[in-house]
């Protein structure tokens, strides 16, 4: 027996309607989409069309063109940031970042002379909406914070979206570790681009994400190619998706992410949002009871997604995470987790933390293994 606890780096198990559609793509279709008029291509095109409508669905986006399908979410945000941003512009952002926020805005820091305000996130929880208000100036040309941590699991204040709409600045989210657990409306949230990645909380196949991007956003290409249609033009056509989709798309990994969205859609996000919120409140109830246990961010289910991170009295990361795996067939992660600035808001920086990530298909008796495990670890280093 083994138990997945690391699906804030990527979901595991898929559910099995994922690999009999990647399975169907490749045995029974297996040609490119936009690339032709027989009927097979027509059909690709059209498992496409049908995987933009769903994430639509998901997301309550009116227009599905509007979503442009990467490689992940690392490639969304460089789309965002690169695209958008100007020589001498404001941004603003905050201390809980990934490093796929945190590099691109510091090229642009060398390269464009972008000008940077990070909000505070004392201990790893949200940032204040007063400071963010307070930090939007008339220069500012982009707010990118992520829907919630990668380390603590922390969501970030709902207000957000209100106060840039207000202020007439466009609001980037990163939604690796809340899209398809989490409700993520971009009407209600008033968000501008969301940045998403398939193979975490979607429980799609790695190699597949996107980028919604609203009305009146207009971004530079990060790439140009080809598309299958309109040949004739020297340059990039101008209209959604293929300005930003040049080249021929995973198409297997899309039919993958098309079943799992409608997974998804059939059981309910309320359902998942639920049940790993209830497996995170058991978390935080139990975890407490191991000795020496410290346990980063916020102490309510409701204020996190299943994201939690904590160290073993004085064990590095690393070994509690290597015994785990060698002794009790328990797979988690140790390190930084990409996020240094996340780290050094809970003081971790020097050693990192311990991580699980938990998913749809984890169990709360996993979750008791997990415990029991872990005081067993506690004990012997005591000893």
């Amino acid at each position: 027996m083994s138990i997945y606890f690391d699906n804030a780096a990527t979901s595991f198990p898929k559910p099995e309607e994922v690999c009999e559609a990647m399975l169907q793509y490749q045995r029974e279709l297996g040609v490119s989409s936009g690339r032709g008029a027989y009927k097979k291509a027509l059909e690709v095109d059209g498992m496409v069309f049908k995987t933009r409508s769903l994430l639509g669905r998901l997301f309550n986006i009116k227009d599905a063109t509007r979503i442009i399908f990467t490689s992940n979410v690392t490639e969304s945000l460089n789309l965002a940031l690169k695209g958008l941003i100007e020589s001498g512009d404001h941004v603003i952002t905050t201390h809980m970042e990934h490093n796929a926020v945190w590099r691109p805005l510091k090229v642009l820091e060398e390269e464009r002379g972008l000008k940077l305000t990070v909000l505070s996130c004392p201990e790893g929880e949200k940032f204040n909406p007063g400071d963010l208000e307070k930090a939007i100036s008339p220069e500012t040309r982009l707010v990118v914070v992520n829907h919630a941590s990668n380390v603590t699991g922390t969501l970030m204040p709902k207000e957000a979206g209100g106060i840039c709409r207000e202020k007439g600045v466009p609001l980037l989210v990163d939604a690796a570790q809340t899209a398809g657990v989490y409700p993520i409306d971009v009407e209600e949230l008033k968000v501008d681009l969301l940045a998403f990645t398939g193979h975490k909380g979607l429980l799609g196949p790695t190699g597949t994400g996107g980028l919604y991007i609203a009305p009146g956003i207009d971004l530079k290409p990060l790439k140009e190619g080809g598309t299958g249609g309109e040949s004739i033009l020297e340059r990039q056509p101008d209209h959604l998706p293929d300005k930003y989709e040049a080249g021929t798309p995973n198409l297997v990994g899309l039919a993958g992410l098309g079943a799992a969205v409608r997974y998804i859609l059939d059981r309910g996000l309320e359902n998942i949002r639920r049940h790993e919120r209830e497996l995170t409140q058991r978390a935080l109830e139990t975890f407490p009871q191991v000795p020496a246990l410290t346990l980063y961010g916020p102490s309510s289910a409701e204020e996190r997604v299943a994201v939690l991170s904590f160290n073993l009295g004085g064990l590095p990361p690393e070994e509690v995470s290597y015994v785990l795996d060698e002794a009790y067939h328990i797979m988690v992660r140790a390190g930084l987790h990409c996020a240094p600035k996340a780290h050094r808001c809970l003081g971790t920086v020097d050693r990192g933390t311990v991580r699980i990530g938990l998913g749809i298909f984890n169990t709360e008796e996993e979750l008791e293994y997990l415990t029991k495990a872990l005081k067993e670890i506690a004990v012997q280093a005591k000893s």
